[in-house]
């Protein structure tokens, strides 16, 4: 029977291979399954993958045809067996040690999710990131970790590979990832295991190694795809307008949103003219489709260097036709 399955997702990362297929020969175990997912690497990354499942108990390498992260993770939990599941990127590693000590946690609390901080990775860099809630090893209520809305919460750490999850999740379809989203998918998966999951803990376990500044990670691109999180943000302020407290939890929706704003704005130099232009239209629409009054707390209660960014956005007007945000037949926004 397994206990733990390990997802891992690869896309042209054959520098980092080596290092993620040694950090999973550390920390395997008999009961444990690494499910190595390839999304249709075009350089030496599947040799490698094959190469080193060979040494890797309990290893099966998953090829399929380019289709995005959130894709190739669905694949993964589709395939997983295990009791638990956890993720990790495939330029990334993680602790000796770290996921016997991960899977006996989720034994010890046996909550829907589990989260734990994690290493930074930046060049030679490390820096120690820890989940901003100060309550560690007892169970919790997702929906009381969602706020306050002016300072760090639970729902503010979104990424995937920080914790655990136990297979109910899957059977309730909360793990599954929104694979219309290229990036940013994290924060709406976020937000609805907290308004629809049982239980949550955090642990001081700090065994993943998240490395930053890679050429090839989406979050150093600058295209389209990155405009994603606008769509993102949108599809949860619908998750909240169907939630019974979704009144009490827009604010820190709405603030989320304007701090990913603000983050892109001050990377725009990255961006061609075109998206540039593209990026604000579309920013400045969204906020133009919020309650006025939410919008107008959420600044009053941000620091005046970033609410002064989104005041001067959210009165731009399109310059030009190809500016302008569009919409989907349902209502939502295309970035």
């Amino acid at each position: 029977m397994v206990k733990l399955s390990v997802i891992v997702t690869f896309f042209n990362v054959q520098q980092f291979v080596p290092d993620a297929l040694r950090s999973l020969e550390a920390n395997a175990r008999s009961d444990f399954e690494f499910l190595l997912m390839d999304d249709g690497s075009t350089d030496q990354t599947p040799r490698l993958l094959e190469e080193g499942a060979r040494s890797l108990p309990g290893a099966r390498v998953v090829r399929r045809d380019h289709a995005g992260v959130s894709a190739l993770r669905n694949a993964g939990i589709g395939a997983a067996r295990g009791d638990y599941l956890t993720f990790m990127d495939g330029d990334d590693w993680m602790a000796p040690g770290y996921l016997p000590q991960l899977a006996g946690a989720m034994d010890e609390l046996d909550v829907d999710f589990l989260r734990t901080d994690h290493v930074k990775c930046t060049g030679t860099a490390r820096e120690i990131v820890r989940v901003p809630h100060g309550r560690r090893n007892v169970v919790l209520d997702p929906r009381a970790c969602i706020l306050p809305a002016d300072r760090p919460s639970l729902v503010d750490y979104p990424n995937l590979p920080f914790g655990a999850y136990h297979r109910r999740t899957v059977d309730r379809g909360l793990l599954r990832m929104p694979e219309e989203l290229r990036t940013a998918e994290d924060r709406l998966w976020a937000w609805r295991m907290h308004l629809e999951a049982e239980s949550v803990a955090v642990v001081g376990l700090l065994g993943m190694h998240y490395r930053r500044s890679v050429s090839t990670s989406l979050t150093a691109i600058g295209d389209e795809r990155q405009l994603d999180f606008i769509r993102s943000c949108e599809l949860a302020f619908d998750l909240l307008a169907k939630d019974p407290e979704g009144d009490r939890f827009l604010p820190k929706a709405v603030r989320q949103f304007c701090a990913l704003t603000v983050f892109h704005l001050d990377q725009i130099d990255r961006l061609e003219p075109a998206m540039a232009r593209r990026l604000k239209s579309s920013c400045a629409a969204a906020l133009g489709r919020l309650p006025r009054d939410v919008l107008n707390t959420v600044l009053d209660s941000m620091d005046i260097e970033r609410s002064t960014k989104i005041r001067r956005l959210r009165w731009r007007l399109p310059a030009r036709p190809d500016d302008i945000d569009t919409r989907d037949s349902n209502g939502s926004a295309v970035a």
